[in-house]
């Protein structure tokens, strides 16, 4: 029989383990962004050839990596991810609603921007956490 003594053990290992867990969350998220924005800045990750910087996509780019590094730091974690946020809100109704018609992700292929956007405002709320730049600098 599951006690609520061993609920408590359990759930005290969890939280002990939060800040791991979202540490490796924000890193990873934020390479990944930085990812994204490469592939549009530097035509790299499947992209044979780097978008213009004047346009709206590599001004995107420039946007990606500049936050994407930012929150992978954990360095102005919560102004870098409230841009990044917006940015993936912007992209989402543009890009992903505006060019099929149709508003849920599954339909228009714009589940990765709704989850990096709905991320990054979770990080807009907890900040880069204890272990961040940010910390350090507190």
């Amino acid at each position: 029989m599951y006690s609520l003594r061993m609920r408590a053990d359990l759930q005290a290992k969890l939280e002990r383990l939060d800040p791991i867990v979202v540490t490796s969350f924000r890193v990873l998220s934020g390479l990944m962004f930085v990812c994204h924005g490469l592939q549009k800045v530097v035509g790299t990750f499947g992209l044979d050839h780097a978008l213009p910087i004047a346009s709206q996509y590599g001004i995107g780019g420039v946007i990606e990596i500049v936050t994407g590094t930012l929150i992978a730091l954990g360095l102005f974690t919560r102004a870098a991810a409230f841009v990044a946020a917006g940015q993936m809100a912007v992209a989402y109704f543009q890009f992903h609603v505006g060019k099929t018609g149709k508003i849920l992700p599954i339909q228009n292929g714009g589940d990765d921007t709704v989850l990096y956007c709905f991320w990054f405002l979770v990080l807009v709320v907890r900040g880069g956490g204890p272990w961040s730049l940010d910390a350090k600098r507190a």
